[in-house]
């Protein structure tokens, strides 16, 4: 075995190791982040809000962020939408919110970060370990051994299905 395949299998070795606590805790916000359009694991909370006095139905669902609110009633001093109410004239707005459990909430935010948030370091170390992965893998084995040329197959065969699945 040549010095680099040795080198690649102890830096690829170790990195798994640290990167097993990092791919389980993706792997769980990301299963969960599949299912943030429904109301799985969310809980209610009721939210009270001031977001000034009289403002127009139409504007309602942008100063609360919720999206397609829908009016169901209003009169003289009160809007009523499916989520809750709000007073025109004290300017509060009383809704209850679906949430995930914080810890989940947390979870999810990995995978929402940008640069303005401090765990876009993460995500760019955990991108980039991922790269490392898939190219040091073919660099584990010897030119003429089987398994390297097996794994050429299976991983074109892997971007080929990964392709196909985000084009279609």
């Amino acid at each position: 075995m040549s010095k680099i395949s040795k080198t690649f299998r102890v830096y690829h070795r170790y990195l798994g190791f640290f990167l097993a606590g990092i791919m389980t805790i993706y792997a769980l916000s990301g299963t969960i982040m599949i299912f943030r359009t429904t109301d799985f694991l969310k809980q209610d909370k009721v939210t009270e809000r001031e977001i000034g006095a009289n403002v127009p139905a139409e504007e309602l669902g942008g100063k609360l962020f919720i999206r397609n609110l829908e009016v169901l009633e209003e009169d003289a001093n009160t809007i009523t939408f499916q989520q809750g109410s709000y007073d025109k004239t004290s300017g509060v707005a009383t809704y209850t919110v679906k949430e995930l459990p914080f810890v989940f909430k947390k979870l999810e935010s990995l995978h929402k970060a940008t640069t303005n948030s401090p765990l876009y370091f993460l995500n760019i170390f955990f991108g980039i370990s991922l790269l490392f992965f898939s190219v040091s893998a073919f660099f584990m084995y010897t030119k003429t051994n089987k398994v390297l040329r097996k794994g050429v197959y299976v991983a074109i065969a892997g971007l080929v299905f990964a392709a196909i699945i985000v084009f279609i």
